[in-house]
Parts: structure tokens; sequence; C-alpha cells
């Protein structure tokens, strides 16, 4: 019969073994798959609820979507501002390691204010492209072409740009226009400070679900070469010859 006392004092030298097992488990799935994540601000509403006196959401941010391509026009992504990026309602550093620890485990499940370098924007325009503000609708266009933003809330239509975008550079900017401070005060971010795409929201789950990536730039391509439209209309005017046998 196995003693109990020999069985308990087992188990008590396993413990730690099997929390750092534990810890080590959850610092790779949030390297390297997905990562808990807390809004902090109004930034993102309506989309996002960060607002004073809400509930934050709580969502999980996804790495596998930029392993083998860079965020698009469209994405809510979360990355590691600048030095000139001001906090917007992140967590402050804690002094002493006990409280640093409680952060860390907080931060790692979503249930504490993120660093105050991480934010979440929208991807408005991307390397290459041209973005501005605004046409005579008051929209943000890019290359010329104005956006389709069902989004928005309460936007403020404060005139920037034209800004052409470098290689590898992000225009991003908050759903709340009013209360955001993003690319239009700081400029662009780099897609290598990307963390990962806003995929989901987990919490409250009365508002889980997908966070949806629009094709914001579906008119901004641009029109049609005339030529072609020309030749194209010349098509369809003529009518089709006789086939010879």
């Amino acid at each position: 019969m196995a003693d109990p006392g020999r069985k308990q004092g087992s188990l008590l030298k396993e413990l730690p073994v099997l929390l750092l097992v534990a810890v080590v488990l959850a610092v790779l799935v949030k390297t390297f798959l997905v990562q808990p994540f807390y809004i902090p601000s109004a930034s993102m509403e309506q989309t996002l609820h960060g607002c004073t006196g809400c509930t934050a959401d709580r969502i999980l941010v996804t790495k596998p979507p930029y392993w083998f391509g860079d965020p698009q026009p469209g994405d809510v992504v979360v990355f590691e501002g600048p030095d000139t990026w001001p906090s917007e309602g992140q967590a402050d550093e804690p002094g002493n390691w006990f409280a640093r620890a409680a952060l860390f485990v907080g931060r790692a499940v979503g249930t504490a204010p993120p660093s105050d370098r991480d934010f979440v924007k929208r991807v408005i325009a991307v390397g290459g492209q041209t973005v501005q503000c605004c046409d005579n609708q008051g929209r943000v266009t890019v290359d010329g072409s104005p956006l389709d933003e069902p989004y928005l809330y309460q936007d403020d239509q404060r005139a920037f740009g034209p800004v052409t975008l470098a290689t590898g550079q992000l225009w991003v900017m908050g759903d709340h226009r009013g209360d955001s401070a993003d690319s239009r005060d700081h400029g662009p971010v780099s897609v290598d400070d990307v963390i990962g795409k806003a995929s989901l929201i987990i919490w409250p789950l009365g508002r889980a679900g997908w966070i949806g990536s629009p094709d914001i730039q579906a008119t901004a391509e641009g029109p049609a070469d005339p030529g072609t439209v020309v030749l194209l209309a010349a098509a369809l005017l003529v009518p089709p010859g006789r086939r010879r046998r």
C-alpha cells in the first residue's frame, strides 16, 4: 500500500516543475501563436470598447497571419509604437518584482492593461501608397480615391497629407477619429513593429466575435484607363463578323 505522505511529498516536488513547464508553454504560445490583449482606450470605438466606465474588450491577437505576408488595408493590428508615440491609458511599469510578475501574468491572460508601448489601430494605407484627408465629402483618400469606412465613429475629418509611404511603412488610424492619436499625429509605423492581427473579441461574452477586415480600398484603385474604356465600348458596339467555313 502506497504511503500517503510519500505521495504528497512527491507531488510537492513535482509542482514547481509543472508550473515552470506551464509558464514556458504560455510564453511560447504568446510569442509565436496568439496573445490576449486588453483594450486600454476609446480610440477604436465602436469596433473595440475601451471607453471610460465601460467594460474594456479583451481580444486575441494572432501571429500566423503575418508570417508570410504584411498587414493589409482594413486590418486591425497591435503594434509596438515608436518612442514618439505617447501612451493611451496603458499601465505604468511597477517598481517591485512581485507587482511586475503579477502584471506579466495579467498581460499573458489579457486581464491587465498592455505595455505603454503597445497600441491597437486600423491599417489605412501601406508602402507605396499616398494617403491624405479630405476630399470634398470629408473622406480619407488613398492614391486619390476615397475609402469605404463603415466602421467610423465620430469622425473629426481632420486634414492631413498628402503623405507617400515608403516600403515597409503603414499608415494607421483609430476608428474613433475624434479620440485617437495615430499616424496623423506621429507618422507611419514600421511593418517590423507589428505584433499581430486583432482577430477575435473574447470578453465580455456578449460582444464575443470575429473582428472584421473590410476591403476599405475597394474604390481606391483609381479609374480605368480611358483608352481601355474606349476599346471595350467599341467591342460591344461592333457586331460580330460572320465566321467563314
